[in-house]
């Protein structure tokens, strides 16, 4: 009763513009979780554990309830800023970030290549050091995993890949997000990947498991999943019960499939290598004639943006495509990360069943 007392109490405060209860609403104790992520960096999703994970999806699915349904103005991260370094261009990144930590009350700054290059004109510990500084968080889409790793080390604050060589673990809670939405639950669910041997899928391979879900991937020869984080999807899967098949073979991927992804062929800095793909990835177009091989229910998801080489217009604009609910569920999974990392909200909405 004191707790609805306190939310009634804010909301009103919200509307009538008293700063000071909003502080202590956004600064209150957890209420209904143990997980604890304030002060963490994401860089990759094998750090950690099926719990933490669920706990940003939980974080997610209540900030878009209390946002998008109710109507809700919640400034979580009022007072805060954003480091974004953007080596690569972006849409969904961008756009998602920018827009989702305003949206809260935070202040994104937007750093491109022209702005910041990293271990350029400046070494990236004197980056670390300097962000640290200045803003509270660093969202940083590069082209190497071992700059982020550096940035991690030499940070005082938050560091959150939005994209490397090696993983893409903010595309995936998305991708998780919406299957949850979709499916009511992630357990069981078979993820058939088919596709280049990409830092998405290395994603998948870091987490999939840690939900129960099984991995059924395809990959053209020469261009599978990373041996070493082959060898670590394996053990996940002997931890959690659950299958990992890597194959050569499109269609034995696709076989009793629920979800049906892929994603670029040829990804920025790769534009050279254009021809020798194309002729590698031949047969791995997902079309209808790869669904009739999947699961009765099966969706498809792409984390775009897509190359009809990839998926036909048939399979792609289909009502079993998630490809747009999945592109904005990235936002409200890119603000549960930030909520998460930099303060002690907990979640009002009831947790989903994952």
């Amino acid at each position: 009763m004191l707790f609805n007392l306190r939310i009634l109490l804010n909301n009103a405060a919200l509307r009538n513009g008293h700063s000071f209860v909003v502080r202590n609403f956004r600064c209150g104790q957890p209420l209904q979780n143990k997980v604890q992520l304030k002060g963490r960096d994401l860089l990759t999703l094998k750090n950690f554990t099926g719990e933490e994970i669920k706990y940003m999806l939980w974080l997610s699915a209540d900030l878009k309830y209390r946002i998008k349904q109710k109507g809700e103005y919640l400034p979580l991260l009022q007072g805060k800023s954003l480091s974004m370094i953007f080596e690569k261009r972006s849409t969904r990144t961008r756009l998602s970030t920018e827009t989702g930590f305003a949206l809260l009350g935070g202040h994104p700054c937007f750093l491109t290549t022209q702005d910041i290059h990293l271990g350029v004109n400046e070494s990236l510990t004197d980056t670390a050091r300097v962000l640290s500084s200045m803003t509270d968080a660093v969202l940083a889409r590069v082209y190497k995993q071992s700059d982020l790793d550096i940035l991690a080390k030499e940070a005082s604050i938050p560091i959150v890949n939005g994209l490397s060589d090696l993983y893409h673990p903010i595309q995936i809670l998305a991708d998780y997000l919406t299957l949850q939405e979709h499916y009511g639950s992630l357990k069981g669910l078979t993820l058939s990947w088919i596709g280049d041997g990409n830092n998405i899928l290395h994603s998948i391979m870091m987490s999939a498991a840690k939900f129960g879900m099984h991995i059924q991937a395809a990959t053209p020869k020469g261009y599978e999943p990373d041996p070493s984080i082959i060898k670590l999807a394996e053990q996940y899967a002997k931890e959690n019960s659950t299958k990992l098949s890597l194959t050569n073979d499109p269609l034995e991927a696709a076989r009793g499939g629920n979800v049906l992804i892929t994603d670029t062929w040829i990804s920025m800095g790769q534009e050279e290598e254009k021809k020798k793909r194309l002729q590698a990835f031949q047969g791995y177009q997902v079309t209808m004639k790869t669904a009739k091989v999947a699961a009765s229910d099966w969706t498809f998801l792409h984390c775009l943006p897509r190359k009809p080489e990839e998926v036909d217009d048939e399979v792609f604009y289909s009502p079993r495509s998630l490809v747009f609910p999945e592109a904005e569920n990235r936002k409200w999974t890119i603000m549960a990360v930030m909520v998460s990392l930099l303060t002690d909200y907990s979640p009002q909405l009831q947790k989903p069943k994952f």
